[in-house]
């Protein structure tokens, strides 16, 4: 299942992509669920309750038998999408996870995960315009698989880990490289407002299957700039979730970006480093996934 969120004049409305668009769940629930309870925001999606997943799938299957009728329906292009996951509890991210990466970096490789951390501020969506801070200029692009927690987890054993995720989508871990390595603390340049697009799908564990075997690529202006499998990944998913739940409680709605591939701007020769600028447009594409697209802005 493709879930997503839509801005209204109400706020943000969830959604399910299917073959007819956009199932509008607010509406379809108020017509055809007299009697089930349907999770109306992805916070109660992802509140860990087996039955309200249930619930909504067959919300989708009622309005799909209507043949005829495309009231609760909309096509995508006439949404204003919303972030997939608008309240995260906790943004941890995992730097130099691709090996090529960690060299076109002119970094060691790790020995254990790499971690460092964005806030909520950071969240955008698919199609959101995302503004550089005026005090930096060494701005980049990082498409990374995003995991989201569906459930309660510690100390959890790798055999197990991915029993704990819900689903997965595309993320892009903007960066200002000046700003990351100011000090020896990345956070500056990686926690910016608007620093972290993700989706445009929330797409469940089960669609997805084996998360370590997924095509990713980043475009930039339409040309392609990484391409990559998450196969090339140092520490796997259930790794990453594995190891993270030995030290803190992670909770459903948590977001774990596990890391980018080769080919970003960093890696590039210094001659050859056009760093993002105002008009260029960023798109992340990861297998399964969809495609999340962001233009880029200077900050007013």
């Amino acid at each position: 299942m493709k879930l997503l969120t839509f801005r209204t004049l109400h706020g943000l409305q969830l959604g399910v992509k299917t073959d007819r668009g956009i199932l509008d769940v607010a509406k379809a629930a108020a017509a055809l669920a007299t009697e089930m309870a349907i999770p109306q925001t992805i916070d109660q999606v992802l509140d860990g309750n087996a039955n309200g997943i249930e619930h909504l799938e067959n919300l989708v299957s009622q309005a799909l038998a209507g043949e005829t009728n495309n009231d609760y329906f909309y096509s995508e292009e006439e949404l204003n999408i919303g972030p997939c996951v608008p309240n995260p509890g906790k943004i941890i991210c995992v730097g130099l996870n691709y090996r090529k990466h960690a060299e076109e970096s002119n970094m060691a490789i790790p020995t254990s995960p790499v971690l460092f951390n964005k806030f909520k501020n950071a969240i955008a969506a698919h199609g959101d315009t995302v503004s550089l801070p005026t005090d930096g200029e060494q701005f980049d692009y990082e498409a990374e698989l995003a995991i989201v927690i569906g459930k309660k987890a510690k100390h959890v054993e790798k055999e197990h880990a991915l029993d704990y995720v819900f689903g997965y989508c595309n993320a892009n871990d903007l960066s200002a490289r000046d700003l990351q390595f100011r000090t020896s603390q990345w956070l500056l340049g990686k926690a910016c407002d608007g620093f972290s697009p993700i989706g445009p799908y929330l797409v469940t564990a089960n669609e997805v299957g084996n998360p370590n075997e997924l095509a990713i690529r980043c475009y930039l202006n339409g040309q392609l700039r990484q391409d990559s499998n998450t196969a090339d990944m140092i520490f796997y998913c259930d790794e990453i979730v594995s190891y993270l739940s030995r030290y803190m409680t992670l909770e459903p709605g948590d977001l774990i970006l596990t890391g980018t591939p080769e080919g970003v701007i960093m890696g590039y020769p210094k001659e050859q480093q056009v760093w993002l600028r105002e008009g260029d447009e960023v798109t992340i594409e990861i297998e399964k996934l969809g495609r999340l697209t962001n233009r880029i802005q200077n900050e007013a």
